[in-house]
């Protein structure tokens, strides 16, 4: 086959070069007339969507005249879908740059369709549009404009969060024309709408409507370059203006001799505008210098931001400016390093000698050249002149000691991907610079929409990038349309997952459950490892059981009690009982949660689990909390009935202690009445009611109140002694140490006072401390101050060397007295 003239289809405008490269011929079919339909095009030679223009004839024979669709195309002329259209009139058809489809009828409703399956979501515009009607839209990458037919603008941001807003009001008179400033564009960063009416255009965004103060108006067209730096004006006159985007210079202008409005004003790329009527081109450069394309049907002009579609019923082109680098090579007469280096190839398989004097003649500037013919050969679209350019770049660099071939590896790659895409069975003519901003990532989402799975794979491991997002949406897929049972479905998905990672098989469930097919999306869940994806799926399928046996079996105590909280909030109590009563961790997780924040759920845990002590001392704590002594008594009361019918010795003694702590609240209910002015006693333990009466003087009520809960003789004695110390009731103690016996023995009698700073109290008590040994009471005495009883208590035991300390620690006459002890216990020589 004979190479393509690489200077086809160049045209000069100014100081520039554009081309029109021929990217599929015979694409639509024959009942398919361009001209009657209204033609948007996603970004980034994405779907094309045609909507039958209701302003034409429909003829009778025409099959799809009969009834409302919007189809969409790839732009090799692959019908993708049918969408069938019921509702209002549609207004505006417009894309996102994540090819998702958006359709504004006229009562305000808008449908944006993800992944070109005719799935959708919907939302409103609120009631001014429904009130009004919407006349036209305009869109951006992510949001869009609204006209109504009363002026008024209403802008949503965000197709993932659609919230309309009114901007400012707008004047009155006839719209001949709009367009919108994306708020990448804006200084406020938000949208901002050129308006032209009447005379003049006005600037609206959300706070006001400014005047440019033009007066050349109505001008029938306004088209804002793809950076926003721009403004193409068309007047009524036929004459185009392009000016800054603040309206204060005008750059270019030209007269296009036509007194019929073109249908569309657009950008080619941010250096020239086309004027499409309907099988006429005018492509208008910087100087205001144009050229001009005719066809033989209508034409319709898709912009990109690097250049433009044009479709027609036979062709599908793509028209863009020259790049600096490609005219460096191609142009007629060029002699650039890297044009020479292109040369050499010819001279090389001719076996020249010049191809070597080439690249000797451009050696200083050869890294440059190669860099230029890679950069080159991304911008084409003609396979022959890549290989050409590459085949240029590899000699080159062969003659290079040092080079870096990243880049010319990356770019083969690249080229491999893009010759891929733009093959007319996939329809995806995106040319380099589309493809660097789309990304791999966004170029892989294209192809899992159109359900191009296997080229989609290959390009993943072609580029290195994780392949799962295509594995689970072919799986989802093949769920929806297949017809097969569950099994055989489930058993071929997970046969041809096993191994991939990153499958998440919860999305794939997921898409089984919303087909209707709740068998299979459980089946497809046993295969999900994460239990944080199988359980919210599995509690929305309603198995409940199976949600919490994964969420025990996950060890995850927060997805446990996750999938709790749902159940105690949907199934009647006994029943939520009944579920997890059989499994421990759960009923643990729900008695630990309800200890804390809901007793009555407690209790009503340990009613249905028969644990009666467990109950019992859950309303034993509710009636130590409780300050209302009535209430205590009701709660104290209805603790001891969950124990009356057990023959259990610890249950009974938990029931005794229960019926004396209630016996005890009378008690001490009656003590407030008759002894406090307030609540002293209510509340208090037995001991400490014992030790506030003593204290009190009240010694004959403590004493009847020991008897009647039998406290222990010990335990008595010492509360008494405590409190009488603490009362410092020196007489009635030593009434009590005339006693012969104490139950807890002197030792306490003696330790207590003294502590309490009555030594000579405590003295008395030492004589009755026989427990105690001789060396302690010595330290007793000496305690209280008393040396010489120390001493006399030495003495009786014959033990010189504690005399011997003593004296040390003596003064006054009780040494004379130390020194006789000791001389009497000195053997006599």
């Amino acid at each position: 086959m004979a190479p393509s003239n690489p200077l086809a289809n160049w045209e000069k405008l100014g100081d520039s070069f554009y081309r029109k490269i021929p990217v599929y011929d015979a694409i639509f079919e024959d009942d398919v007339e361009l001209e009657n339909y209204i033609v948007a095009g996603a970004p980034y030679g994405g779907a094309i969507a045609l909507y039958r223009d209701e302003s034409k004839p429909i003829r009778l024979r025409d099959t799809q005249g009969s009834r409302s669709s919007v189809d969409v195309y790839s732009c090799s002329g692959k019908l993708i879908n049918r969408i069938n259209w019921e509702q209002a009139t549609i207004r505006g058809i417009g894309w996102s740059d994540k090819e998702e489809l958006l359709l504004v009828a006229e009562d305000g409703t808008v449908r944006r369709y993800f992944g070109l399956d005719g799935d959708f979501t919907s939302f409103s515009l609120g009631s001014g549009a429904e009130e009004y009607g919407v006349r036209a839209c305009q869109f951006w990458a992510s949001g869009l404009v609204a006209l109504l037919s009363n002026n008024q603008l209403i802008a949503v941001s965000k197709y993932d969060e659609p919230r309309p807003r009114l901007l400012a009001p707008c004047p009155e008179g006839e719209v001949s024309s709009w367009a919108l400033i994306p708020p990448a564009h804006t200084l406020s960063r938000s949208v901002e709408v050129l308006l032209a009416v009447d005379r003049t255009v006005y600037l609206v965004d959300s706070t006001e409507a400014e005047d440019k103060i033009l007066q050349d108006g109505p001008f029938k067209h306004v088209s804002v370059s793809p950076t926003g730096r721009f403004v193409a004006l068309f007047t009524s006159d036929g004459k185009l203006w392009v000016v800054s985007n603040d309206f204060q210079n005008k750059l270019s202008e030209y007269d296009s001799k036509s007194r019929v409005p073109p249908s569309t004003v657009s950008w080619c790329g941010d250096d020239a505008v086309i004027l499409a009527w309907e099988d006429e081109i005018h492509l208008i450069g910087p100087s205001g210098a144009a050229s001009k394309y005719y066809y033989d049907g209508r034409v319709h002009v898709i912009s990109e931001f690097d250049g433009v579609r044009l479709l027609t019923n036979d062709t599908c082109e793509f028209l863009h400016k020259v790049h600096d680098v490609t005219e460096e090579i191609f142009r007629l007469g060029s002699s650039s390093p890297a044009s020479v280096l292109l040369d050499s190839v010819d001279q090389l398989e001719k076996k020249s000698p010049k191809a070597d004097e080439n690249i000797q003649r451009i050696r200083p500037s050869l890294p440059a050249a190669v860099d230029s013919c890679i950069k080159a050969a991304g911008h084409e679209f003609d396979a022959y002149w890549q290989k050409r350019l590459l085949k240029a770049a590899s000699f080159g660099k062969s003659a290079l000691e040092l080079y870096n071939s990243d880049e010319f590896v990356e770019m083969t790659e690249k080229l491999r991907v893009l010759t891929a895409l733009r093959d007319y069975q996939v329809g995806l003519p995106l040319s380099y610079d589309q493809y660097l901003r789309l990304s791999p990532e966004g170029l892989i989402e294209r192809l899992i929409s159109r359900h191009e799975y296997l080229l989609a794979i290959r390009v993943s491991d072609y580029l290195q990038i994780p392949a799962d997002r295509i594995y689970v949406h072919w799986a989802s897929q093949k769920v929806r349309i297949s017809t097969v049972d569950d099994e055989a479905v489930c058993k071929l998905i997970v046969q041809r997952l096993e191994g991939k990672p990153g499958i998440s098989f919860e999305v794939i469930a997921q898409a089984a459950y919303d087909e209707g097919r709740s068998h299979l999306a459980t089946q497809l869940l046993n295969h999900e490892p994460r239990a944080g994806k199988q359980v919210p799926l599995l509690l929305n399928m309603e198995e409940d059981e199976l949600a919490l046996d994964k969420a025990i079996e996950s060890g995850d105590d927060d997805l446990v009690n996750f999938v709790l909280l749902h159940l105690k909030s949907k199934i009647p109590l006994a029943s939520f009982f009944r579920m997890i009563n059989t499994r421990p961790m759960a009923s643990a997780l729900v008695e630990t949660a309800a200890r804390d924040e809901d007793t009555e759920l407690l209790k009503d845990l340990y009613y249905q689990d028969d644990r009666p002590i467990d109950g019992s001392n859950a309303l034993l704590s509710e009636a130590l909390r409780e300050t209302d002594p009535q209430r205590t008594a009701e709660k104290l009361v209805l603790a001891t009935r969950l124990l009356s019918d057990s023959k259990d010795p610890t249950v009974i003694l938990q029931q005794k202690m229960i019926t004396e702590a209630s016996q005890l609240l009378k008690v001490q209910e009656s003590l407030d009445k008759d002894l406090a002015d307030r609540s002293e006693f209510l509340g208090l333990s037995l001991n400490e009611t014992i030790y506030r009466l003593v204290r009190a003087g009240y010694g004959k009520r403590a004493q009847k109140l020991q008897a009647e809960f039998k406290m222990s003789e010990k335990t008595y004695w010492w509360l008494r002694l405590r409190a009488l110390v603490a009362k410092r009731d020196w007489g009635e103690l030593e009434e009590i140490g005339r006693n012969k016996k104490s139950p807890i023995g002197w030792e306490p009698f003696y330790n207590e006072i003294l502590g309490a700073g009555n030594t000579k109290l405590a003295s008395v008590f030492i004589p009755k401390c026989t427990t105690s040994n001789v060396s302690e009471r010595v330290e007793m005495w000496v305690k209280c101050g008393m040396i010489v009883k120390a001493g006399e208590e030495a003495q009786k035991a014959k033990d010189i060397n504690t005399l011997e300390i003593l004296r040390t620690k003596a003064s006054g006459p009780a040494i004379a007295e130390i020194e006789r002890m000791i001389n009497q216990l000195r053997p006599r020589k």
